[in-house]
């Protein structure tokens, strides 16, 4: 298939046929199969229903329904092909290296992320109409040169897998924080799912395993994340009993695979290993924050962000005091792409608190929970302001 508002509409066509006739069926044991199959139906009607207008008009004759035919056979080949999961399938698919970086990461993420142009110009820390234009432009360069819409193979797969790890990554993050819910379950389950199938496919590819161990620590914490009311629970205050042990366990376990085939010092591995120095510590006060703060000294020169440098403020703090940590994340603020950032003030409040500035402190944690647009953060963030309301006077 060579247009992807073509494959789109198909998608969004099985959609609401499982919306018309799961009610009355149930829904099948294996929904996402279902889905293709239908989609796959569909869009081989397509081709027979252009086939017949086609042929109507005497344009192109035989030769028109032997292409039609083989169109027909190119996507079933695509379809059926050994990657092992669908949605991965089509991750790869909408990963084509024509496409600029961004561009690709972006259409990829709204089209089967199911992520809305406003959570992935979050994600990239750039304003929404900008992530809107990559996507059009996106969708217009791949239609105007014809891409087939298909699964890659050998050598053009690997060249797509940098492009496929950002994806599933971003979905993970996007599942780990949004909207009024601190968590969206669903999008950590099928990022973490895509991984490991992936993690099987690619056995030898060190960040993929890195990306894997990363999701599953992170993973282990969901349900600590928040105390019975939906109120957000911070790193440091969690009950370290309800992280889901099996899934420390297959997190340390990749990490290691990634390590013995030398990705240690790959970006995805490194952030696994700073996650991993967490799930080791019994409690709060036997995390090595010297060896964190190592980590991400190493991560900021294998890819320099301020967002890896804002959190490498947080280790310095940890390990060497507040007013270290608040040296970076002062420098920070002059960080254009951090502007609307609401983990900059709130980090900022933080390291001020510490201090003993209270009412500096107060101001950032008002400033912070005014920018962040989840619910559950902007009740954590008032109360630690509300906190400290009485402190002006004081000081």
């Amino acid at each position: 298939m060579r247009d992807v508002g073509l494959a789109e509409d198909l998608a969004q066509d099985a959609l609401l046929a499982a919306l018309e006739r799961w009610p009355e069926s149930g829904v099948p044991d294996n929904p996402g199969a279902w889905l293709m199959a239908t989609a796959k139906h569909r869009a081989i009607d397509t081709f027979r229903r252009t086939e017949r207008i086609e042929r109507k008009h005497e344009e192109l004759g035989h030769e028109l329904e032997s292409r039609q035919e083989l169109a027909v056979a190119d996507m079933d080949a695509a379809l059926d092909d050994d990657i092992g999961d669908d949605l991965l399938r089509l991750v790869f698919m909408s990963c084509h290296p024509i496409l600029p970086r961004e561009a690709r990461t972006a259409l990829t993420l709204r089209l089967l992320g199911g992520l809305t142009t406003d959570e992935i110009a979050r994600a990239f820390l750039v304003p929404e109409p900008t992530v809107a234009q990559r996507i059009v432009r996106a969708k217009r360069t791949l239609s105007e040169r014809k891409i087939p819409f298909d699964v890659p193979r050998g050598a053009e797969l690997a060249a797509r897998l940098s492009s496929v790890l950002e994806v599933i990554y971003l979905v993970f993050n996007e599942g780990y924080a949004a909207g009024d819910d601190l968590v969206r379950p669903a999008l950590c389950e099928d990022a973490l799912r895509l991984g490991r199938i992936l993690a099987e496919l690619a056995p030898e590819e060190p960040e993929v395993h890195g990306l894997v161990a990363l999701m599953e620590i992170q993973a282990s914490r969901l349900r600590a994340r928040t105390g019975p009311s939906g109120k957000a629970i911070l790193l440091l205050d969690q009950d370290r009993g309800r992280w889901d042990q099996i899934l420390i366990r297959r997190g340390l376990s990749a990490l290691e695979r990634a390590e013995k085939l030398r990705g240690a010092n790959g970006p995805y591995a490194l952030q696994a290993a700073i996650v991993a120095c967490h799930a080791r510590a019994r409690t709060a006060a036997e995390t090595d924050w010297r060896r964190i703060a190592s980590l991400y000294d190493a991560l900021a020169a294998a890819t320099p962000s301020p967002i890896v440098e804002l959190n490498r403020a947080v280790a310095v703090a940890m390990a060497f005091g507040p007013a270290e940590g608040l040296k970076i994340v002062d420098i920070l603020t002059l960080e254009p792409s951090l502007k609307g950032y609401h983990l900059l003030p709130a980090a900022r409040a933080d390291l001020l608190e510490k201090l003993g500035r209270y009412e500096e402190a107060r101001k950032e944690f008002e400033r912070a929970a005014s920018m962040t647009r989840n619910a559950r953060e902007r009740e954590l963030l008032l109360d630690r302001s509300r906190a400290h309301a009485g402190d002006s006077q004081l000081q």
